[in-house]
């Protein structure tokens, strides 16, 4: 039988699911025959008035997920940091005969993320199906999209986002051993995580984290934001626990008073687009971007003047932060310019060893890349034409500059920082001074004359 008319199939315009226009009819010529309107203009005419909000449950959220910026890819010195050298995640790099490794590594990655399981594999892969179409629309580049077909690629964003929630999932529990790869593997796969053109939509993995791996809502975001703290700034537990490990692949780092991630939770304040935004989102509070941040910000650290959240330096920092730079010049991306304002203030502070070491003594950062001059030639590299939000870390500024103006307080501190370098300094001067003190009394009371006189 026939379609009945009003009940036309999906439309490829915006929109969807059901609406409250069944009554809806138009008018031709000044007929009053009723002409119904179909599923399709339904679904259009919802669209105008209501935007998104009258969409399919089951499509994904219209992230918009980039090419790295041409201006970007074009200097030199960069140009590795924005490819994967060990997994491919979504359609930009899938197929690379570099990657095909990892590629069949994900077969057993979702068999174990199922715990072996045929009918949760089969839901699972079911929920991709649904969505599939959908998340195509989230690439901009389409021309790589388009040599998917839809079955190709439903069966490319299933086994990538299994790979990348199992692989979450061991890090976090520190099951790494489950991961069969080796350490030096994992850190790799790490770095490739946090790529521009390495993404999926956040969506995709919350329509697979089910509950009884994850646990509720909150449990998933906590876990998940445990794993990009961890990426930023690992904890000392891990650090003592896989001390020789953490010395092959540098995958771990630990410093006295970093706060234990165990103990870090809190909900999105909004969804992320992908892994990329969500780490972005974690290293830079907004607030600092015109005031100071908030007082419970417990993950920051003091300098006197401002504070900043404990930063990781190794091999792949400089890839991490070079695609959330990219994240924030491509044209869907975030306008606040957060990473960036954030990198062209560490350039500002990092210009020779003694600045880095400075930091480090505070623990904001953590040097696991080689010398103190390594780190901040790594930011004053990275920071080059750079575009700064024009309001960023004003109140500091301005307190620097103060500071800077008031001469006295520089003589002051350049004075203690030459003469109290260490506890036996200071001590030396309370005994010179107390010394001091003893003999201009003596010599007062020498020349006093004596009351029997």
């Amino acid at each position: 039988m026939g379609e009945k008319e009003g009940e036309a199939g999906s439309s490829s315009l915006p929109g969807g699911g059901d609406t409250p226009l069944e009554g809806i009819v138009v008018h031709i010529n000044g007929d009053n025959t009723a002409v119904p309107v179909s599923g399709n203009e339904k679904k259009w005419l919802e669209y105008i008035v209501n935007g998104e909000s009258f969409k399919n449950p089951h499509e994904v959220v219209r992230t918009q997920i980039e090419r790295v910026p041409a201006m970007l890819r074009v200097v030199k010195k960069n140009r590795g940091c924005y490819d994967p050298l060990v997994v491919s995640i979504g359609p930009y790099h899938f197929g690379n005969p570099r990657l095909e490794l990892m590629q069949q590594h994900k077969l057993t990655m979702a068999r174990q993320y199922v715990n072996g399981d045929l009918k949760l594999l089969e839901e699972s892969y079911q929920k991709v199906r649904r969505v599939a179409e959908a998340a195509k629309q989230c690439y901009t580049d389409q021309i790589s999209v388009a040599k998917f077909n839809n079955e190709e690629f439903s069966q490319m964003m299933f086994l990538d986002a299994c790979f990348l929630l199992q692989f979450i999932y061991c890090i976090v529990r520190e099951e790494r051993e489950a991961l069969k790869m080796k350490n030096n593997m994992i850190a790799l796969v790490q770095r490739d995580l946090f790529l521009l053109e390495n993404q999926i939509p956040f969506q995709l993995l919350n329509e697979l984290s089910f509950e009884s791996k994850f646990g509720d809502e909150n449990s998933k975001q906590t876990m998940l934001n445990k794993f990009v703290t961890q990426i930023r700034s690992p904890p000392p537990q891990s650090y003592k626990k896989n001390i020789n490990n953490f010395l092959s692949n540098l995958a771990f780092g630990g410093r006295k008073g970093v706060q234990d991630v165990n103990v870090i939770a809190g909900k999105f304040e909004s969804e992320p687009a992908q892994l990329l935004d969500l780490i972005r989102t974690n290293l830079f509070d907004k607030t600092v971007l015109t005031q100071p941040p908030p007082r419970d910000c417990s993950d920051w650290y003091h300098t006197g003047f401002l504070k900043l959240p404990p930063i990781y330096i190794d091999d792949s920092t400089k890839s991490m932060l070079l695609n959330m730079v990219a994240y924030e010049s491509s044209l869907n991306g975030p306008d606040d310019f957060g990473v960036s304002s954030y990198i062209c203030l560490m350039n500002s502070l990092l210009e020779h060893a003694e600045d880095v070491k400075e930091l480090r003594s505070k623990g904001i950062l953590l040097n696991f890349l080689g010398s103190d001059q390594q780190v901040a030639d790594l930011f004053n590299e990275i920071a080059d034409n750079l575009v700064s939000h024009p309001h960023a870390y004003a109140v500091v500024k301005d307190r620097i500059e103060k500071h800077y103006k008031n001469r006295l307080k520089i003589w002051l501190a350049e004075w203690l920082h030459t003469h109290f370098t260490s506890p036996w300094t200071v001590l030396a001067f309370i005994a010179a001074s107390l010394a001091l003190f003893l003999t201009v009394i003596q010599t007062y009371q020498s020349f006093m004359p004596s009351k029997n006189s």
